[in-house]
């Protein structure tokens, strides 16, 4: 298929400019080219992403690893990161079971496998567990290719693995994977630590290509400041991928890991992008819908079958952080559950309804209530049991029109066809035809990240037309870890212009809910702040009005019930700001 053209939508580079919003590291400015995101058609809000996740592919980076024998390979993360973490370990543990070779990858996320469906982010900012987990996980082992992702290189949980390794460099080899310049790493000390995530990398940085490896390209600012899980995600995938797919071929050939080799298989990943949004009208189609139904009170279900199971469930599961979402509006269900999934905590259902993520959960506990307000994607391809598909289809139509479908198939495949009849829209993505076993399974890796870049897009959009993003900024995001509370306090400070320690303040009086500061609250720690925040909503849009119009916390309240919609609210704060700030009485006020 022809390549989309996005050169028309300019800044591009901008960002890159010394002066370009200097306080923030790389992967928290705000993307120049999204600025009015907030204010974009469906169609130009998947030309927005599809421009930003371009800047992936500006700057080619090839570093070589080599898998050491008899070892364990960790790949760990918080949040996204840990999420693709164990997307990245399952597949390759599954290309080695097909070559009848023995499994050797692990993985490790913050909080747990419970941390793979919901939000768990506080023990992102855990130092000692991140060190503990991995000690325990890698028990006995002789050689650990340990891989820690961090997209901002914030996190002190992956912070402390590096240092365990740096400390016991005979059995541990540390890679550090993120998208900030080292420089721009986190300084504060980390709790219950001696160390800043920056030293830590600097101490990385003095055996570099020897006995650690940092692998850390600049791919720009996110679409919506700060998500990482969109572009850093896409890109991560990108990354270990391509890496550990050219480790397995060398180890498999007899041959040698090649810099060709690794860029080969980036270009093939590039190719993936411009396949995905040459169907951007199909997108926007579906981040339309999505979008009316959030609108509306509706929920957004992905319907997934075979590998694209995992990335239907870590899409619908980073919503509620990101966006304040209810774990209800968008989610997730795969055909196998938690069979499919091999995770190592096994099955969670008993946590609760939103661990529920089998097609037997979607029927019973979401199909009885289905309706012509809620939005069903299905997302499938030519290597699954499309018979099954089908039966789905025919259920989901009885409850409501509103099916859509994600379909991936192979050239002059027709299996499609019939379910393509009981949808309201269809996007199907042809790929050219491969029979080898490894290029049937880099195939699957790059429909996976098809899938990702297109259900990023959907689910982002759709709260994007919700109203949950001003600008480029996540105005409602939960402050459930430390990086989200500083996140919160910049957003604020960029917004409403006063001081950072003016932001702070109205930020811990909206997650206390009270009106002045009391001493126990102001000299408590940021752990404290944000485990009281994770029990209270809207707590940034709150200190957002409280600052805009220099108002209290119930009349902020009051302001956000008639305006419900975030976007709205604080365009209402900055058009009665300015219009009392150039009021004649104001004014005289100002003079005297």
């Amino acid at each position: 298929m022809a390549k989309r053209d996005f050169s028309e939508i300019s800044d591009t580079c901008s960002w890159e400019s010394p002066d370009y919003e200097p306080w923030f590291p790389v992967s928290e400015k705000s993307n120049p080219l999204t600025r009015d995101i907030d204010k974009a058609s469906p169609n130009h809000i998947v030309r927005l992403l599809a421009a930003c996740d371009a800047q992936m592919f500006q700057t080619d980076t090839g570093t070589i690893y080599q898998d050491p024998e008899d070892s364990l390979i960790v790949l760990s993360g918080c949040g996204t990161s840990g999420r693709l973490a164990f997307l990245i370990a399952s597949r390759f543990n599954r290309s080695l079971r097909d070559r009848q070779q023995k499994t050797v990858y692990s993985y490790i996320i913050a909080g747990g496998d419970r941390a793979l469906l919901t939000s768990q982010e506080a023990s992102e900012d855990d130092p000692k567990l991140g060190m503990l987990t991995l000690e325990k996980l890698c028990e006995g082992k002789r050689h650990v290719l340990f891989i820690g992702i961090s997209c901002g290189l914030s996190a002190p949980f992956v912070a402390g693995q590096l240092d365990f390794c740096l400390k016991h460099p005979d059995i541990y080899t540390p890679v550090l994977v993120g998208f900030n310049p080292v420089t721009q790493a986190r300084e504060e000390t980390m709790p219950g630590y001696s160390l800043t995530f920056r030293e830590v990398v600097q101490r990385m940085e003095e055996q570099r290509g020897q006995r650690a490896f940092i692998i850390n390209p600049a791919v720009g600012p996110e679409a919506i400041s700060g998500s990482s899980r969109m572009k850093g995600g896409s890109a991560t995938k990108i990354l270990l991928e391509s890496v550990l797919a050219a480790a397995h071929t060398a180890a498999f050939t007899n041959t040698h890991v090649t810099r060709r080799v690794l860029l080969d298989m980036m270009r093939g990943y590039e190719r993936v992008y411009s396949v995905t949004y040459s169907h951007s009208d199909q997108i926007a189609t579906l981040l339309q819908t999505a979008g009316l139904s959030l609108q509306c009170g509706g929920r957004v279900c992905y319907l997934s079958w075979g590998f694209l199971g995992l990335v239907g469930l870590i899409d619908a599961s980073e919503c509620i952080p990101t966006f304040g979402a209810d774990y209800e509006d968008i989610r997730g269900f795969t055909s196998g559950g938690y069979q499919d999934m091999d995770n190592i905590e096994g099955d969670l259902t008993s946590l609760g309804s939103q661990f529920c993520v089998a097609h037997e959960d979607f029927v019973s506990l979401v199909l009885p209530t289905l309706s012509d307000r809620d939005t069903v994607l299905l997302l499938y391809t030519c290597h699954d049991d499309v018979g099954d598909v089908e039966k789905m289809a025919h259920r989901v139509r009885e409850k409501t029109s509103n099916l859509h479908s994600l379909y991936h198939g192979l050239e002059g495949d027709s299996a499609a066809d019939s379910i393509a009849l009981l949808c309201s829209s269809v996007l199907n993505i042809t790929w050219p035809s491969s029979s080898t076993v490894h290029m049937v399974q880099h195939m699957t890796s790059q429909w996976e990240l098809s899938s990702k870049l297109v259900l990023n897009a959907v689910s982002t959009g759709s709260h994007v037309l919700k109203g949950k993003i001003y600008r480029n900024h996540m105005v409602d995001l939960q402050v459930t870890n430390s990086k989200l509370y500083h996140r919160a306090i910049h957003i604020l400070q960029k917004l409403s212009g006063v001081s950072l320690t003016q932001c702070e303040e109205a930020l811990l009086k909206a997650i206390y809910n009270v009106e002045q500061l009391p001493e126990d609250i102001t000299s408590a720690g940021v752990t404290t702040h944000t485990l009281t925040a994770s029990r209270r909503k809207r707590v940034v849009p709150l200190a957002l009005v409280c600052l805009l119009i220099g108002c209290s916390l119930s009349e902020a309240e009051s302001r956000l019930e008639s305006h419900p919609v975030v976007r709205d609210a604080v365009e209402a704060c900055l058009t009665s700001s300015q219009h009392l700030t150039s009021s004649p009485g104001d004014q005289t006020s100002t003079n005297q």
